[in-house]
């Protein structure tokens, strides 16, 4: 993306395919999620997620409007597409290196990052959004363990496919 008066990029390249990146593969995984979580969870007969039903939650509780819209855009775009691979990329990535290093590949740290993502999402926001802690442990809980850890793996892998070198 350049000005219209000069040809100098507006924004470094690098940090445009990082971003570029980060969407990519928080898409990917989101529609992961959503597949898993509303279509394939509840045709096996488990339960069916709800994310923009406690993105409601959490929005309501902070007196913000948390109509249907916003549930999905927290859901979708702030969430999916921008937080947890911010997380990824900026905190969970930058600290697994430092304590682990490059041994064990990509897979276990993107189901533990995964997992802290159910943790965050179940333990902690149902929590502040006044619901019960990590939903009383029923079948959604569950589900929701699975999303989080496949969001997590879809993530790092299409982050992998797409890395910026």
């Amino acid at each position: 993306m350049t000005s219209s008066t000069d040809r100098t990029p507006i924004l470094p390249s690098r940090f445009a395919q990082t971003l570029g990146m980060m969407f990519i593969s928080g898409l990917v995984a989101t529609v992961a999620f959503d597949l898993w979580g509303q279509i394939i969870s509840p045709a096996l007969g488990f339960a069916n997620l709800s994310p923009h039903g406690l993105a409601r939650s959490l929005l309501g509780t902070f007196g913000l409007p948390n109509g249907d819209f916003a549930g999905y855009f927290m859901h979708f775009y702030l969430v999916g597409l921008i937080g947890y691979p911010v997380g990824w990329l900026f905190i969970f990535r930058p600290v697994w290196s430092r304590l682990v290093g490059q041994r064990g590949g990509w897979f276990v740290p993107a189901v533990l990052y995964g997992f802290g993502l159910w943790v965050f999402a179940i333990g902690g926001i149902t929590a502040i959004a006044g619901l019960p802690f990590f939903l009383n442990f029923t079948g959604i809980t569950w589900v929701a363990l699975v999303g989080h850890v496949l969001y997590g793996i879809v993530m790092v892998a299409v982050m992998r496919l797409v890395a910026v070198r």
